[in-house]
């Protein structure tokens, strides 16, 4: 857990998800939007794990802090982390 948390610690100091911000394409949600079209299961900066409530299908975003923006879904595939919502 301590790896992970260093981990996401780099991510954040290096200006990470600032960068993947910059080179997405894809759709892009504020606070209000996330909360419209997802729910939030889980966050640990800087992803936020959520379930699509248009199909109930579970994934992951990645955010900014400031602003706040939330980008780049991508459905979770193992099946063992998604049991853990139910």
């Amino acid at each position: 857990m301590q790896d992970e948390q260093d981990t996401r610690r780099r991510l954040i100091e290096a200006g990470q998800p600032e960068r993947d911000l910059a080179a997405d394409t894809g759709p892009r949600w504020d606070t209000e939007q996330l909360q419209r079209d997802f729910e939030v299961l889980n966050y640990m900066a800087p992803f936020v794990v959520v379930r699509r409530r248009s199909d109930g299908v579970i994934g992951a975003l990645e955010f900014t802090h400031m602003p706040r923006v939330y980008f780049a879904w991508r459905p979770l595939q193992s099946p063992d982390y998604i049991q853990r919502f139910p």
